[in-house]
């Protein structure tokens, strides 16, 4: 078993990066070479302005490079529940936000000829519970109504052609919803901006910054840039450099294992369906099949905002347990990779962008910024380009996280409070 990103090992790394020490003048500067940044960068560049992108490790290293592979259309609350907490409007315009980023995801791979297996197979959250049907066949005519008609309700007997186990009593199927291979599409992205005609180092983080005149001097390890505006997107992974963030991020562990490649009478006995799929506990699990079709899980398996070696291996066994445990006919097959990654979580789990601290940024998908965040790193370029309107988060108040600092100590007790709910019926 590697304890390394199934995306990262089975793509082509990024091997376009400019050479040398940082330096020069630029119109914008982007830092964090995930989704966000990159998609900034290459529209930018696309724009015709000055941009350069600055990178702590390597394109695709956080998050883009770590996450389950799911591109789900809408989010991850009710839409009643958004719209109490956002209000009509602003829930609305968040539920579109997600549906057209799938849409331009799909643009951008076909505009750019990148190689990284797009296919729109859906999505079935999944009631892991008898009582959690009812609620679910609620959000589910509720989003046929308000959002997205194409919605299904498929019944236990219904998961049967989707999901062979016995752990789930229906569940929500989402059509629009896609999947890809994200190393490679964030490998494709950088090349694209590249293409453009955006600088990207990487291994160069920021180190400093400095206000100017007219903009900032950001410092790294290997040299020093100026550049009239700044886009931050660095979410989970935001240096203490910008504290302002790190008091409203909370950035929490999420792991996952992919095993060998399955035959075909394993998938036929396991994922016949082929889809995206999540569970309904509130520590939930998410699982597909790979490119190369192989059985992809994840999930919290602990609180904490630490991802290393050691919590990986613990994790990957909780997390085998807990795929065993929902198939059993994967009990023989071999884990290949297990890894570990941090998600950028907001208080309420709303997503955030605009300007603020000097920088413009966009943050805090918490857990959901795969399809989110290319269309957040367009409107962030469009942003700094001068464009009114190109935010659909704008007006979404941020405050810090009381008693919050940037580390978050209370991750355990908070994931204690939902273990528990989870053991409930």
């Amino acid at each position: 078993m590697r304890f390394a990103s199934y995306w990262h090992e089975t793509s082509i790394p990024f091997a376009m990066g400019t050479a040398g020490p940082v330096s020069g003048d630029f119109e914008v500067a982007v830092i964090g070479a995930g989704f966000t940044g990159l998609s900034a960068a290459r529209k930018l560049a696309q724009s015709g302005v000055k941009v350069a992108l600055l990178e702590a490790e390597h394109v695709g290293y956080g998050a883009s490079g770590r996450n389950g592979g799911h591109l789900n259309s809408g989010h991850f609350a009710s839409f009643g529940a958004a719209k109490q907490h956002l209000g009509e409007d602003r829930a609305r315009r968040l539920w579109r936000a997600y549906d057209d980023s799938i849409d331009l995801i799909e643009r951008i791979i076909e505009d750019e000829k990148i190689a990284c297996d797009f296919r729109r197979g859906g999505k079935i959250k999944l009631a892991s519970k008898p009582s959690h049907v009812a609620k679910l066949q609620t959000m589910c005519a509720e989003i046929r109504r308000e959002v997205d008609p194409s919605a299904e309700w498929l019944t236990r007997e219904d998961l049967r052609k989707e999901v062979i186990s016995d752990a789930f009593h229906g569940g929500i199927l989402s059509p629009k919803s896609a999947m890809m291979h994200m190393g490679r599409y964030a490998n494709g992205l950088a090349q694209a901006a590249h293409r453009h005609g955006a600088a990207i180092w990487e291994r160069s983080p920021v180190t400093a910054r400095e206000r100017m005149r007219n903009g900032w001097r950001l410092n790294t390890p290997t040299g020093t840039l100026t550049a009239r505006q700044v886009i931050l997107a660095t979410d989970a992974y935001t240096p203490s450099t910008f504290n302002y963030f790190r008091r409203r991020l909370m950035p929490i562990a999420s792991f996952i294992i992919v095993t060998r490649p399955l035959t075909s009478q394993e998938i036929a006995t396991t994922l016949p369906g082929n889809r995206n799929f999540t569970n309904s506990l509130n520590i939930a699990n998410y699982f597909r099949l790979t490119p190369d079709n192989r059985m992809l899980f994840g999930g919290r398996a602990r609180f904490s905002a630490v991802s290393n070696q050691k919590t990986n291996v613990s994790s990957g066994q909780l997390l085998r347990q807990q795929m065993v445990s929902v198939f059993p006919q994967l009990a023989n097959v071999e884990i290949d990779y297990c890894w570990g990654g941090l998600v950028g979580c907001t208080q309420d789990r709303y997503p955030r962008a605009g300007s603020a601290d000097g920088v413009i940024y966009s943050m805090g998908y918490s857990g959901h910024g795969a399809q989110l965040s290319t269309f957040m790193g367009n409107a962030l370029a469009d942003i700094a380009m001068g464009q009114k309107d190109a935010n659909p988060l704008d007006g979404f108040a941020w405050p810090a996280v009381p008693l919050h600092a940037g580390n978050p100590w209370f991750l355990p007790i908070v994931g204690t409070y939902y273990r528990m709910k989870d053991l409930m019926p």
